[in-house]
């Protein structure tokens, strides 16, 4: 098993290199965070989905117990999705498969590509979205 500051490296290193096809990303939010908590994420909206065009901020949390726990995550762009709280932008786990079944082979980025595949589902392709640039 590798120790979780390693693991927390190499997630690290892959997103600063840019992952896949760049609709996804991740960093560190502050480089002096030792314990490597806190995380900034962006989704950028999927074509043919009233999320087109759009940047969506998340801010992800990695507790002392990730990657055997799944990270917290929580939206800082507003958006209307079932999995999203409205009043905070977190997103449920209990209404996000990937945390829901949360497994320590799922990373980050994992996450990310999901909630931007849930924007595609037909619940939430064509939902009204607040305002451009609106945040939590």
């Amino acid at each position: 098993i590798v120790p979780r500051s390693f693991r927390l490296l190499e997630e690290l290193e892959k997103g600063e290199k840019g992952i896949g096809d760049g609709t996804v990303s991740y960093g560190m939010d502050d480089a002096d965070d030792m314990k490597m908590n806190n995380w900034n994420g962006t989704i950028i909206g999927p074509m043919n989905t009233v999320h087109m065009n759009r940047i969506y901020c998340l801010h992800i949390y990695c507790s002392e117990e990730y990657p055997e726990k799944p990270p917290k995550v929580r939206f800082t762009s507003r958006i209307n999705m079932g999995c999203v709280n409205q009043s905070t932008g977190e997103v449920d786990p209990k209404h996000l498969q990937v945390l829901k079944t949360w497994s320590r082979a799922y990373t980050m980025e994992t996450v990310l590509a999901e909630l931007r595949r849930e924007m595609q589902s037909p619940a939430n392709r064509k939902s009204p979205q607040p305002p451009e640039g609106a945040m939590y």
